[in-house]
């Protein structure tokens, strides 16, 4: 498997914005807490912050800690002593001393345990950690930047996390901005990701030789609103260049990989509150007011009953446009497949859209 390098990209305002206040905090060496929806680049983020520091030098170890219990978690960080508990025959060094001098990573922080949290606390503030099964104390010098996309102060108030280990993790953080305030930067990564898997397919030995996205791929990526963030856009491109014909533009954008009719008869576990991505989506688009044209037909049948005028024309428009702008949420924005669930051919699903604008379909209230 071909090594990636990782960078983060863009030119919003809120990107750029992100960017100087890195530059900022990466010339001290405080702990630095990054804090970000799922896909926006956190890892990204901790590392940019690393290789900007006086620590660029030193080691940047990194450590998910959703991957391991607390009391592998504990050993993994601090280390432990040969004897010290079952199957622990040699004596480890644990990944703070690993970045003893530079910098240690953190993901997924607010995974970690009251007791965990307890031993990260002395080693911030004083520099001093216990490896497990000893009590001769190990200095360290590392600094530490921790990673989350949970609510972290609403955490510590609710008694789940440690309010004194927040207020030392959080000398500074940096918030990412997640991809729908970044409209600006969809075309710019998409293109990042299209011409690096064209790449790694063969298809393409310079970036010129990269066709592009056709005008529909283009619409279909800035309507979306892209709720797994950079990862999900990076996902999607890669897919939809895998699709296409090598050498043209890519037409096909394929939001949502599970979208087959032979799935919907698949049974689903009875865990609580998951949510599927396709609800995630729904309640990313707060901002479409589904309560307002409730009831509208029976409203427009009452008036008629009444002997009112009720423009025809209007009340099509508003019904087509309000069909159209629910296929194209359930199908995850994609087109084609959008045509097919209202029974039209692409091209008469395009001119829809073109005839009401794309905006008014997106902002298209309910109408049942």
């Amino acid at each position: 498997m071909s090594s990636r390098k990782k960078t983060l990209i863009g030119s919003s305002p809120a990107f750029l914005e992100m960017l100087e206040s890195i530059s900022r905090y990466a010339r001290h060496e405080r702990p630095v807490l990054v804090m970000g929806e799922r896909g926006t680049g956190k890892e990204e983020v901790a590392s940019r912050l690393h290789y900007l520091s006086p620590r660029w030098q030193q080691n940047l170890v990194k450590l998910n800690c959703a991957a391991f219990n607390d009391e592998l978690l504990d050993s993994e960080l601090f280390g432990h002593v040969a004897g010290s508990f079952t199957g622990a025959r040699q004596a480890r060094t644990g990944l703070f001393q690993a970045a003893d001098g530079g910098t240690l990573f953190l993901d997924e922080l607010a995974t970690m345990g009251p007791r965990l949290q307890e031993k990260l606390l002395r080693v911030v503030e004083y520099g001093e950690l216990y490896r497990v099964g000893s009590s001769r104390p190990v200095q360290v010098d590392v600094r530490v930047v921790a990673a989350t996309n949970e609510n972290l102060p609403e955490l510590a108030r609710e008694g789940r996390f440690r309010e004194d280990l927040l207020d030392r993790l959080a000398f500074d953080v940096v918030a990412i901005p997640p991809l729908r305030a970044r409209q600006e930067d969809v075309l710019l990564l998409a293109n990042h990701f299209a011409v690096r898997i064209s790449h790694e397919l063969g298809e393409i030995e310079d970036d010129i030789g990269f066709a592009g996205f056709s005008g529909s791929a283009i619409e279909t990526l800035d309507n979306y609103q892209w709720p797994g963030n950079v990862r999900e856009l990076k996902n999607v491109v890669e897919r939809s260049v895998c699709h296409s014909i090598s050498g043209e533009p890519i037409e096909d954008i394929v939001l949502d990989p599970f979208s087959s009719p032979w799935l919907s008869g698949l049974k689903t576990s009875n865990k609580p509150d998951v949510k599927t991505s396709k609800e995630e989506y729904r309640s990313s688009s707060s901002d479409i007011d589904v309560t307002n044209k409730t009831g509208q037909l029976e409203l427009w049948l009452e008036q008629m009953r009444e002997g009112q005028v009720v423009e025809l024309k209007g009340v099509l428009a508003e019904t087509e446009c309000s069909f159209v702008h629910h296929a194209m949420e359930n199908c995850r924005h994609n087109q084609k497949a959008a045509a097919e669930m209202l029974g039209l051919s692409y091209d008469q699903f395009r001119s829809l859209i073109k005839k009401y604008g794309k905006e008014r379909v997106r902002k298209q209230e309910i109408i049942v």
